[in-house]
């Protein structure tokens, strides 16, 4: 019973002690809701944004649920996959029965970012010559899986928790009419800047200067890379409250970030330096007005990613003619970025908006 969910997501540093008190072979949890179906949607010489084709890309993703029921899909973090969700903090809150995704009312898409999961990625052979991808490339894959591998005509939600929660704002440019509600959460709708691409270009140089990545030619993974990412996640992520607790005396800190770099995989290099270099062009700001769901934007006070103080929430959600704001107060319990992994913090703001938010007649298959 290794670090197996946490290889999924960086946003869920801290909680390595979530996971281990409930369990990550919970028998009850995994009896909650419906066992995950796992399927592999193949698009033929798919064209990315940088004008690269690739002949077969592969999205892969699952499911929960009858696919009669009504669709929804979930996005994962950058680091992180569709399996991300099947952990108690999260899909234990949300799939069961009376829960607010009860997955016997609806069906839940859960899919793998480019680069993740089951969807192809450059360590599956091409390693530094797989094609360059973005966010949009992601979106506009995800969004034909969806639409012509499962066929379905309209979703209902979107919700996605930081990268997801980035691709969330772009379905929603992209895609204006086919989704009735979007939830980004740990996502602002604005260029990639500040501190939060700062650090990530400070993990993009670790990873190509380090001595042992040789091109992306290594014949074993650059340690380096390791100590770069726990550094990262330390510095963005995890809450500031929560940390002081963890590491209330300097050798109750070093033993944390010996135990977390001990345990740490963030798996292939290539595929995390691809995954972080995906976000560099984001920027959403300049078609917001595009949005025609209901939005539900969530953040934590605490996220260290998309600091508040900033105000952008406040300034750039006016532009939406139908969206609101959830700001979850920052306490020993949040754990900063990582907080909207604590579904219990904001599953109710979810049930709300779900409940609130007409249905539209051609949600569904």
């Amino acid at each position: 019973m290794r670090y197996l969910q946490l290889r999924y997501s960086v946003f869920n540093l801290i909680n390595l002690v979530v996971l281990l008190i409930f369990g990550l072979c919970n028998v009850a949890f995994a009896q909650a809701y419906p066992q995950p179906v796992k399927g592999v949607w193949v698009l033929k010489d798919f064209k990315f944004r940088s004008g690269e084709v690739l002949p077969e890309l592969k999205i892969g993703y699952q499911t929960i649920g009858d696919p009669r029921g009504v669709p929804v899909v979930l996005l994962h973090g950058t680091t992180s996959s569709s399996q991300s969700f099947m952990v108690p903090a999260l899909g234990g809150e949300l799939f069961g029965p009376g829960q607010p995704l009860d997955a016997t009312k609806y069906f839940i898409i859960l899919p793998d970012s480019i680069g993740a999961g089951g969807s192809s990625k450059p360590s599956d052979g091409l390693r530094m010559k797989f094609p360059h991808f973005d966010y949009l490339d992601v979106v506009h894959a995800q969004y034909q899986m969806v639409r012509n591998g499962l066929v379905v005509q309209h979703l209902r939600l979107i919700l996605g928790n930081s990268m997801g929660g980035m691709q969330t704002w772009l379905w929603g440019i992209e895609y204006p009419d086919y989704m009735d509600v979007l939830v980004p959460m740990a996502a602002m709708p604005i260029e990639m800047s500040g501190r939060n691409w700062m650090l990530r270009r400070m993990l993009i140089d670790a990873i190509r200067n380090d001595p042992d990545w040789h091109q992306g030619e290594y014949t074993r993974q650059p340690e380096g890379v390791r100590r770069a990412s726990v550094f990262f996640s330390i510095a963005t992520n995890g809450g500031t409250q929560a940390l002081q607790s963890k590491g209330s005396t300097r050798e109750r800190a070093d033993a944390f970030v010996d135990q977390v770099t001990r345990d740490w995989n963030d798996g292939d290099a290539n595929d995390l330096l691809y995954k972080w270099e995906s976000s560099q062009n984001f920027n959403p700001s300049k078609d917001l007005e595009k949005i025609r769901a209901k939005v539900l934007a969530i953040n934590s006070a605490d996220d260290e990613r998309n600091p508040t103080v900033l105000g952008v929430m406040e300034r750039e959600l006016k532009r939406i003619s139908n969206a609101s704001y959830v700001l979850i107060p920052s306490s020993e319990q949040t754990l900063g970025h990582g907080t909207v992994g604590l579904a219990k913090l904001w599953k109710k703001h979810l049930e709300e908006v779900l409940l609130t938010t007409p249905l539209s007649q051609s949600s569904g298959r």
